[in-house]
């Protein structure tokens, strides 16, 4: 298989770690102390800012699980508002398998007996 030679030398740019130039030590902008107390206050409002948005965000989020988990299950699968209060629907499932799982291995202990008329249920 050929290459192009531009190509396989794109693909190399593109590998190559790019130099990050924030915060030069050797910037001579920021070499009087009110230039690094104005940066210094710019970077805290922007992280305050950021936490405001992540604490809304997260505010938001909660606001929507507990609306979506109080919902009535209006897709049929079973996980509304029963399911997320605990009622007794699992238990009642749960009980009706554990019934008809004896009654299946009550069946299979009859056929293997020689009661034949068990072994078609």
């Amino acid at each position: 298989m050929r290459v192009n030679p531009l190509f396989a030398a794109a693909l190399i740019a593109v590998a190559l770690p790019v130099t990050a130039h924030a915060d030069d030590p050797a910037d001579p902008s920021m070499r009087s102390s009110t230039a690094r107390a104005r940066d210094h206050e710019a970077i805290r409002r922007m992280n305050q800012a950021q936490l405001d948005y992540v604490r809304a965000r997260d505010a938001r989020y909660a606001r929507q699980y507990r609306e979506s988990t109080a919902a009535p299950d209006t897709y049929g699968y079973g996980y509304g508002a029963g399911y997320a209060r605990g009622d007794d629907g699992y238990a009642q499932a749960q009980a009706q398998y554990q019934r008809d799982l004896a009654a299946w291995r009550q069946a299979v202990a009859d056929c293997r007996a020689g009661y034949y008329e068990a072994c078609g249920r």
